[in-house]
């Protein structure tokens, strides 16, 4: 399942409009459409990744995806790099801009289920890191639980520190939360 358009679905506007109006289409948000009889999927990450091509889950979100947390984040946050227009968009998403510097750094592709559309996703690592990084936003507990977790399953701190050295705010409550845990 892809996103459509009118010029996708090969109709005026018009006709597309009334197609949707009729039940044929079903609208995501502002300008984005998928079939009715489409499968299931996240329309906030649809919604992201069309929006920004370079949108990349990150923070609570990534954190959540790994299963590194308990919390369900009530809204999707999406990086973007540094300086680059934050869309406006109708779903649960909150926009970060990351420095374009280390934008890249973790970030791989992943599929959104049930479309053929794809949105980047930072690693645990990253997402850890960040979380440390950005503790003042989503909170020292979160990072503390997620640092906690991953080592459980037998992550290894060299990892984190050699990311954590090239992130600003980073490598010192690293540190301190890794000899707090050990």
């Amino acid at each position: 399942m892809t996103t459509i358009t009118p010029e996708r679905a090969g109709m005026s506007r018009a006709s597309f409009y009334r197609a949707a109006h009729a039940g044929e289409y079903e609208r995501i948000a502002r300008g984005i459409y998928i079939a009715s009889d489409a499968p299931p999927a996240d329309y906030d990450l649809i919604e992201a990744a069309t929006r920004r091509a370079d949108a990349t889950i990150c923070l609570t979100s990534a954190l959540a995806q790994y299963d590194l947390i308990d919390t369900i984040p009530a809204r999707l946050h999406i990086a973007i790099p540094s300086r680059s227009r934050t869309p406006a968009t109708a779903g649960a998403i909150q926009w970060h801009q990351f420095d374009r510097a280390t934008f890249d750094l973790g970030r791989a592709p992943i599929p959104i289920a049930g479309t053929d559309l794809t949105i980047g996703r930072y690693s645990a690592e990253r997402s850890i890191t960040d979380a440390f990084r950005l503790r003042g936003e989503i909170g020292y507990e979160i990072a503390r639980d997620a640092l906690k977790e991953w080592l459980r399953r037998g992550g290894k701190p060299a990892a984190l520190l050699t990311l954590a050295e090239r992130l600003p705010r980073a490598k010192r409550p690293m540190l301190t939360a890794l000899e707090l845990l050990s």
